[in-house]
């Protein structure tokens, strides 16, 4: 038997990146997956390769995940696709990076509403369907960031929403566990996703600045994330809620 065998698993962001790798991972695993991203063209793809690959999947898009009341119809249509939600995956964010004072408040309100208003608006619009499921998983992507400070790039606000993140799952936990809702944080350093790579560019001196914190000197790959959040969802880490997972390679060890 494969890990999530016929678990519902609401998706964020699966429109490329870390989304798309985790909805062919969950699905290669045996979850039903509905994914929503803000760029439909993007969600309709990975909808099409999880098919192809063999698993199921639900696309939901455009979706705009800073807007409470498209997230409620988004959450609202997920949970009937499959009859329920099992696990909640919160990857899809939005963040902005610069230095202080220069930081402009548009920036810093963009970023809490792009890293910290999108799980805590999933989250409470779900969370009544893993009560009525008898419990379930939340799972949030939060940051290094939240943890450690950050030199390249400057990062005040996506530091502060992250270790809003890692707090806000460890609330969840409390206020879960009586329901049987396990909540848990993965916090990964640098990342190598299609966005990123168009950021940095051939900016060698920038990337090299990245990965000097870490102690493998690289970035991760997307599926080095979503293999643990596998993990996590699945009825094997059942004693394992109100925790945070550094993958950072080891950035946070020094």
């Amino acid at each position: 038997m494969a890990m999530l065998d016929d678990k519902v698993v609401l998706i964020t962001g699966t429109g490329g990146g870390q989304g798309r790798v985790a909805a062919l991972a969950f699905a290669r695993e045996g979850a039903k997956v509905i994914g929503c991203d803000v760029k439909a063209d993007g969600n309709d793809e990975t909808v099409d390769l999880v098919r192809r690959a063999g698993g199921r999947m639900t696309g939901i898009a455009p979706v705009d995940l800073t807007d409470p009341d498209q997230v409620e119809r988004f959450v609202e249509r997920a949970a009937t696709a499959y009859g329920g939600l099992d696990v909640v995956y919160n990857n899809a964010a939005m963040q902005y990076f610069g230095p202080m004072p220069d930081f402009s408040i548009e920036a810093w309100r963009g970023t809490i509403a792009g890293e910290l208003d999108i799980p805590f608006f999933v989250s409470k619009f779900a969370w009544p369907h893993l009560v009525r499921r008898g419990g379930g998983v939340i799972l949030n992507v939060a940051s290094v960031a939240g943890m450690i400070a950050g030199a390249v790039p400057k990062m005040v606000a996506h530091s502060a929403a992250n270790a809003g993140v890692i707090a806000m799952t460890r609330q969840f936990a409390l206020e879960g566990a009586p329901h049987g809702i396990r909540a848990v944080a993965i916090s990964p350093g640098p990342v190598l996703t299609p966005a990123s790579d168009r950021d940095l560019g051939d900016d060698q001196a920038m990337r090299d600045a990245i990965t000097g914190k870490t102690l493998l000197k690289r970035f991760a790959r997307p599926e080095e994330i979503v293999e643990l959040a596998a993990f996590l969802a699945s009825d094997r880490a059942t004693y394992i809620t109100g925790a945070n997972y550094a993958v950072d390679g080891g950035a946070s060890a020094w």
